[in-house]
């Protein structure tokens, strides 16, 4: 297996389902690239499933909330299965790089501004947004200064997709105490509030690293 010291480390890619499923990817002609760009989709449906259950109810809310769940995971899919096709199962391109890095920042604003706007929260939606891509750029901005990438949390990529699955979730059980969007509040606190702690972890990683 070929290994790239600026991939995230993912126990999920030792898995023989993923395996599988890059070898049935790695026959067709299907691209990484394709792959990645295929995760922008998953996070507008996701995004906009959120978005559409803050203004239904009962049945319908609950369908989207699992949709919107549902495609977060599938969007995560896309991001570990366009790297194993990459490297794994050697069909790397040129820019492979840009293609790794773009679509994964319209993809957290895609889900968190949706789910923001969703609950009436718009400003805390785009907050949560923006220090997800402030928690990327630290990462690749460490990379090209020559260290290694920093793929650490507390609310790195795939912690904030879990809280914002978690949160898709539970919030179905909202009528048992008459409530509305109170879970999903505390997710976007909880993934704007993380992120901003991982940013400054990694920044101050990286400086201690500069000056050394």
């Amino acid at each position: 297996m070929i290994e790239d010291m600026n991939r995230r480390p993912l126990a999920s890619r030792k898995t023989a389902w993923a395996a599988a499923l890059t070898r049935r990817l790695a026959a067709t002609r299907i691209t990484p690239n394709q792959i990645s760009a295929a995760s922008i989709s998953m996070a507008a449906v996701s995004g906009a499933a959120f978005w559409l259950a803050g203004s239904t109810e009962g049945a319908i809310r609950g369908g989207l909330l699992i949709c919107a769940a549902t495609f977060c995971q599938l969007r995560l899919l896309c991001n570990l299965l366009d790297g194993m096709v990459a490297i794994e199962a050697g069909k790397k391109a040129s820019d492979g790089a840009f293609w790794n890095e773009f679509p994964d920042r319209i993809a957290d604003i895609l889900i968190l501004a949706g789910a923001g706007y969703g609950i009436g929260e718009p400003a805390l939606g785009w907050a949560a947004a923006a220090f997800a891509v402030f928690t990327a750029y630290t990462r690749e901005l460490g990379r090209v200064s020559g260290a290694q990438p920093d793929f650490s949390g507390p609310m790195a990529k795939p912690h904030r997709m879990a809280v914002m699955t978690a949160a898709a979730l539970l919030s179905l059980f909202e009528p048992l105490w008459n409530g509305r969007n109170e879970v999903l509040i505390v997710a976007l606190w909880l993934v704007t509030i993380g992120a901003v702690v991982t940013t400054l972890r990694r920044a101050s990683r990286l400086l201690t690293h500069l000056r050394s």
